[in-house]
């Protein structure tokens, strides 16, 4: 299939949320194809009527778009391939089952819902039993004249074995009697899922075909489809489980006891889209090199099919959470003010505040944006503290010369005729050096009277900077009256 346009396509059921292995196999559709030159196709599976979720579809066109992943076609921008949405194709189905009926190669079952659960508890694996297989003709005339309801299936061969190849497992080989003859058209008229899988791909003209290690027992079903037909079969790529970590070390497969495992329930948490898809493409891709930070366009170039891994990866949420930080670090001031800023409202309000300064201690400090508003809350409203934490061994402040450091250093910020970092910063450290005290005895009152805590992103000279002349003015006037 070398010389073939490659095409894959994704091609969710709108029934909820994306999962993060749904994700992941969305990106490795969009990767394979862009690797190699060719299209990324969407196409919405709907015809699952009972399981399907309002709005979904919405939800999978903002997935898509929020994580980069753009497709080539589909059922928002059309192509030469559509309908992209599998209930408006539902008249194909059926001709198509018809065919292989005429060719020998499919049956109508005219089997009763009671017969069939009657054989489920009498036969030992709950198969069907064929019975309808080899129905003298004049007998399916009578049941169609009838109106007997049917489903057809498809004559499975019962000897010998099927192999197939996939392109990260191998050669894979299925004895044929285990395989039941398959229902291709339901009693509704509405096709089962793998055998609109089938027609739509091959109609589609879809070359590769990626998905979940789980499908690998029901490759043998498409494949004799396949060859029913007489069509070509895609290269198959079946993907490795992702597991979580448990809390006794043990894996399992990842679930929400692990943690967030949809792709906006990290977005909640904090994550970035951009730091979610690069970690995301790791978890069973392994690059030629070291490289481990990617933009989308990168592992466009970097991607190939047998860098993938047979074995089960462990999605790591600490991993997740460098990448994170990384991609934070590397931003804009202006781009990370923008994603940040729901959680600077939640602590501000509509105030406005130096936001490049904020940027400026928060970008190098942060590793989820969720982290914002515990870490600026001091800024909003001074917290209640106590004296006893103006007392540090390491900057040589205690209860007698803390409040001497910091009236010193009251008057002189007082007096400042310009209000700014360099200011600040020159006042205070001048001070530390004519009267003979480490930088810290001086900064760490002052950043203690002005924060109301130990911890805080930047220290003392960018935090009254932030606060302004008279809210850090008063601030440490307050310090003041708490030493007595």
């Amino acid at each position: 299939m070398s010389d073939k346009l490659v095409r894959t396509r994704y091609a969710p059921s709108p029934t909820g949320f994306m999962h993060v292995g749904n994700l992941r196999t969305a990106l490795y559709e969009y990767l394979v194809a862009k690797s190699q030159g060719g299209k990324f196709i969407l196409r919405i599976e709907d015809t699952d009527r009972e399981r399907l979720v309002a709005g979904a579809v919405d939800f999978i066109y903002n997935t898509l778009r929020l994580a980069g992943l753009q497709h080539d076609e589909g059922p928002d921008i059309g192509g030469g391939f559509g309908p992209y949405v599998q209930s408006e194709r539902k008249d194909m189905y059926l001709p198509y089952a018809e065919q292989l009926i005429r060719e020998g190669k499919a049956y109508r079952c005219f089997c009763s819902k009671e017969r069939l659960e009657k054989l489920q508890s009498e036969t030992v694996g709950g198969g069907y039993d064929r019975h309808c297989r080899d129905l003298p003709q004049e007998e399916i005339d009578k049941n169609l004249a009838d109106g007997v309801p049917y489903v057809i299936r498809q004559k499975m061969p019962v000897e010998g074995s099927t192999t197939f190849s996939d392109a990260v497992f191998g050669d894979i080989t299925v004895e044929n009697s285990e395989l039941q003859d398959q229902i291709l058209i339901k009693t509704d008229g509405y096709p089962t899922y793998n055998f609109a899988n089938v027609i739509d791909d091959h109609t589609m003209g879809i070359t590769h075909v990626v998905r979940g290690s789980e499908y690998l027992s029901s490759t043998p079903k498409y494949n004799l489809l396949y060859e029913a037909f007489g069509w070509e079969i895609p290269t198959y790529i079946h993907l490795p489980l992702i597991m979580g970590k448990d809390a006794d070390g043990n894996v399992s497969k990842l679930s929400k006891r692990h943690g967030a495992t949809g792709f906006y329930d990290l977005i909640d948490d904090g994550y970035l889209p951009q730091a979610i898809i690069n970690y995301i493409a790791l978890l069973g891709w392994c690059p030629k090199d070291n490289q481990e930070i990617f933009t989308l366009a990168e592992l466009e170039k970097a991607f190939a099919i047998d860098g993938i891994s047979k074995s089960p990866s462990v999605f790591d949420y600490d991993k997740l959470t460098w990448f994170n930080g990384e991609y934070i670090k590397a931003m804009t001031p202006e781009a990370f003010t923008e994603v940040a800023m729901p959680y600077y409202k939640e602590v501000f309000g509509d105030r406005e505040m130096p936001w490049d300064k904020l940027a400026e201690i928060l970008q190098k400090r942060v590793t989820k944006l969720t982290q914002i508003p515990d870490i600026l809350d001091f800024f909003a409203a001074l917290p209640e503290y106590d004296k006893s934490l103006f007392v540090n061994k390491k900057s040589k402040t205690n209860l007698d010369n803390a409040p001497v450091v910091l009236r010193e250093a009251y008057e002189r910020l007082k007096a400042l005729p310009v209000w700014d970092n360099p200011s600040i910063h020159d006042c205070l450290i001048g001070m530390a050096k004519e009267k003979e005290l480490k930088n810290g005895t001086v900064m760490w009152p002052v950043r203690i009277a002005a924060a109301g805590k130990t911890v805080t992103p930047g220290g003392a000279v960018e935090i009254l900077d932030i606060l302004g002349r008279e809210e850090a003015l008063q601030r440490l006037a307050l310090g003041l009256e708490k030493l007595g």
